[in-house]
């Protein structure tokens, strides 16, 4: 065992290792010479060396990456990662300043611009200063633990500066800086290694490897931008600055990294400046940027505004023009989607858009084809669309000659020559084929995908592996496949044939939002399937549910109910899920469904409005939604109530307009409990 003045060294060692290493990757202005700050790493790994109980988690040296993982665990956040609502130009941002000073009632509010780092999104849990847990956003409730990758990053501190809340979570974005990109790809060349594309996908796939150590070899950077949340040990929150920017040089002095190109500005005239001065600076800097983030500065601002779907209406991402090239369109082929639409898409000429080269594009459907007169021969212009997504803006038509060519859909499907239809009000064509050898095989994919069913080892490759050798051929003969045909199966073996049988058998006690989402309900995604979820507590109710009572859920409108109700109407799909209950795939919640209590607000619509004093605006919302209720953002016909603060503005002027009753909070109250069971 050490004594205690080893002890003491070794604590004394990593505090100035930890204070150098945040000068030097954080400040950018180091204290001592590399050979000096070496001198001390060498010190220390010796001591650790000499007994490897003092190795601690947030040891400096740890940085190094631990063993590989067989898998990344879930990480349910406290609180959701939203995503940014996104406006491409001056008229769009205007518009979002314009609703703001409508909810806040004053054209007069200080807003936060800095720039939108084109990375990943990471939360970064603390507990006494000690880093615990880095988990990616995953889909905004759940994401994926990678702890052990997030300790290599140097600019991450794995114990913070000063008197940090006893615990908190801080926001930020993971990316791979430009000069590291370059030289890792220099060297992937020289070894005959394929280049990747662009630094986002590169720090995107760095952060997810199961290796740590490959992680710490990509030399990847962060930037801090948000405060997730904070507790002090009683459970209570601990005092915080009462602006964002105040909140930033807050977390700043705990030695986080925060950019510090961020600026406070008093205008949309200055944001729209600053978006300006960016447009023409984004190449100059080491990270890559497709636009900036713009947020109200004042904190009790952004608790008034409250959020709109799974996004915050006090902050935007004002986006750079996407880039764009020209080329030539070759064909215009049709791929076959799960729910059976034909897919048009553009055969292009490869050429280079935003550091990718593209050879692909959607152009969604027929409508968006003939609208934009885009003929193959063409020569087109090519944008990568908030620089994700490739797609075709036109046709330069100054290059057109008799050549090109007018593209009509098909009129039967191309995998399985079923006649397409295109129902009315639909921009898709589809396939009405159930049994469609395309549409089997992407709702299969769909199934097993992390999203839905998750299903480990159960790819892509051998899902058509499955189907061609006639194993399967829809969801429940999954839960029939033996260890025999599996191992009998090329590249698979004794031992991944077990982990494939373990992991199916594993799949049935799924959430149920997981299962409603994997039946590949048109329209109905992992949002949708949360909501279907909470209400009805089952696939058997769900598949009961009427379209005026799917129409009742906040959230969910015409189109989507019907295509529900369609759904499980169908005898094939009826017959699926009876199977997959025979099966033995849990089909309930284990949380008793809000249809199966009746709630005080059932079917009761609100609007609520001005300055609340019991409640805030985010706290009456929920109050609502856990009673029944749905919320409304504007007064119409279909409301039944307005909840009304100080200063209520024009909805309350509408609520009488049109009869609708308007009520105070305490009202609120008294109603939940004249209108309960």
């Amino acid at each position: 065992m050490a004594d205690r003045a080893t002890i003491r060294r070794l604590k004394k060692l990593r505090q100035a290792i930890n204070l150098h290493n945040h000068r030097y990757h954080t400040l950018d202005d180091p204290l001592v010479s590399d050979a000096e700050f070496d001198a001390l790493m060498r010190e220390l790994r010796a001591i650790e060396e000499a007994d490897s109980s003092l190795v601690t988690p947030d040891s400096p040296t740890q940085r190094i990456g631990s063993a590989p993982s067989e898998r990344f665990a879930e990480v349910v956040h406290p609180q959701p990662m939203l995503s940014l609502a996104n406006a491409f130009d001056g008229s769009e941002l205007a518009a979002w300043h314009k609703r703001a000073a409508a909810l806040l009632e004053t054209e007069r509010f200080a807003m936060v611009c800095e720039p939108k780092i084109d990375g990943l999104a990471i939360a970064l849990t603390y507990e006494d200063g000690l880093l615990v847990r880095g988990a990616t956003r995953g889909d905004g409730a759940r994401g994926e633990d990678v702890t052990p990758n997030v300790r290599t990053i140097n600019t991450v501190p794995l114990v913070l500066l000063g008197k940090p809340p006893r615990r908190m979570e801080v926001r930020g974005e993971v990316y791979f800086p430009r000069d590291a990109f370059a030289r890792m790809n220099e060297e992937r060349a020289e070894a005959g290694e394929p280049l990747f594309a662009n630094p986002r996908n590169a720090a995107a796939g760095a952060l997810r490897q199961l290796d740590p150590r490959i992680t710490a070899s990509r030399r990847l950077d962060v930037w801090v931008y948000q405060l997730g949340w904070t507790e002090n040990g009683d459970g209570a929150g601990t005092h915080e600055p009462a602006t964002h920017s105040e909140v930033m040089a807050w977390l700043g002095g705990f030695g986080l990294r925060v950019n510090p190109e961020m600026t406070t500005v008093a205008s949309l005239d200055e944001a729209e400046a600053y978006h300006e001065r960016w447009l023409g600076r984004r190449a100059e800097v080491n990270y890559q940027t497709d636009g900036i983030v713009i947020k109200i500065d004042r904190r009790d601002f952004q608790r008034h505004m409250g959020f709109v779907g799974r996004e915050p209406r006090w902050a935007i991402a004002y986006k750079f023009p996407a880039e764009q090239a020209t080329t030539r369109l070759l064909d215009i082929r049709v791929n076959v989607g799960r729910t059976g639409t034909l897919n048009p898409y553009a055969v292009l000429e490869p050429v280079q858009v935003s550091g990718v080269t593209v050879k692909q594009a959607t152009l969604h459907n027929e409508d968006d084809i003939r609208r934009k007169d885009i003929r193959v021969g063409d020569v087109v212009i090519v944008e990568r669309a908030g620089e994700v997504i490739p797609q075709v803006v036109g046709p330069v038509l100054e290059f057109r000659t008799e050549a090109q060519v007018r593209y009509e859909m098909p009129e039967r499907c191309p995998v399985c020559s079923t006649p397409v239809v295109r129902e009315e009000g639909e921009a898709a064509h589809r396939c009405v084929n159930a049994r469609c050898e395309a549409q089997a095989y992407e709702r299969l994919k769909h199934f097993v995908s992390r999203g839905a069913m998750d299903i480990e080892g159960l790819g892509e490759r051998l899902v058509g592996v499955l189907l061609d050798e006639g194993l399967i051929e829809d969801f429940p003969d999954i839960y029939g496949l033996e260890h025999a045909q599996l191992a009998a199966l090329d590249r698979m073996g004794e031992k991944s044939a077990a982990n494939l049988i373990a992991a199916i058998e594993a799949s049935k006690r799924r959430p149920l939002a997981a299962i409603i989402s994997s039946l590949g309900i048109l329209h109905v995604g992992g949002e949708t399937a949360e909501l279907l979820a909470r209400r009805f507590g089952g696939v058997p109710r769900l598949a009961d549910a009427a379209q005026d009572d799917l129409e009742s859920i906040d959230g969910i409108g015409p189109i989507v109910a019907r295509a529900i109700v369609a759904h499980f109407e169908n005898e094939g799909n009826g017959r699926i899920v009876a199977e997959l209950e025979a099966a033995g795939v849990r089909l309930e919640s284990d949380e008793t469904p809000a249809a199966a209590t009746p709630q005080p607000f059932d079917g009761l619509r609100f609007v609520v409005t001005g300055r609340l004093e019991t409640f805030t605006r985010s706290q009456v919302e929920a109050y609502i939604k856990e009673r029944g209720g749905a919320v409304s953002s504007g007064v119409s016909k279909k409301t039944d109530y307005v909840v009304a603060g100080a200063d209520p503005g024009t909805k309350r002027d509408d609520a009488e307009r049109l009869g609708v009753a308007t009520i105070g909070e305490a009202e609120l109250v008294e109603l939940a409990s004249a209108e309960g069971p």
